[in-house]
């Protein structure tokens, strides 16, 4: 069983798939490559001067991978329900799989989160504390998911870390940051 699916392949699924998969967290990524980063530019993320949202897109998915994130390119996720075991059982028209945590990353298409009975705000996104955990224990909504009208890959990629550190925190039963130091590179 997977520890962590990650239902789109944007700059917060990515993000969140980066810190598990980095930290040990078996971590799967379905992607169908609708990221509006196609049709951006990035002047104003911080610490990049100036990239194209196709070469930034290209730079994500070879680190992720590098990190062991096992990349479903062209595979979307159609249903998640809830696992007898307390997991998720997550469909697509390739396969069935299950996971113990899901993070939805599917940018104003809140279906999946919507269907599986996460709660909606008055603004119509999906419903999340500040860890990103909707009201579904275990399942996490990020970026355009949960923000309305924010559409920013900078804030999108914090959404899907913080939901990553926190999940992390669960699996360690403390708190978890995730602060590398030069002496830590290779």
């Amino acid at each position: 069983m997977t520890t962590v699916a990650v239902v789109g392949g944007g700059p917060a699924g990515l993000s969140a798939a980066l810190f598990t998969a980095k930290n040990g967290l078996d971590t799967v990524v379905f992607d169908t490559d609708q990221t509006w980063m196609h049709k951006a530019h990035l002047f104003n993320y911080l610490g990049i001067e100036s990239v194209s949202g196709d070469e930034f897109m290209q730079t994500a998915r070879t680190q992720v991978t590098e990190f062991g994130v096992e990349q479903h390119q062209g595979e979307a996720v159609v249903d998640v329900e809830r696992d007898d075991d307390g997991g998720f059982t997550l469909t697509s028209g390739v396969d069935e799989y299950h996971a113990d945590y899901v993070v939805f990353a599917t940018g104003a298409n809140r279906d999946l989160p919507r269907e599986l009975g996460c709660e909606v705000t008055d603004e119509g996104t999906i419903a999340v504390d500040v860890d990103m955990e909707t009201s579904v224990d275990d399942a996490y909504a990020t970026g355009a998911t949960a923000r309305a009208e924010k559409w920013q890959a900078v804030i999108a990629a914090g959404d899907g870390g913080a939901a990553a550190l926190d999940i992390l925190s669960k699996e360690r039963g403390e708190r978890f940051h995730d602060f590398d130091t030069p002496a830590d590179v290779e």
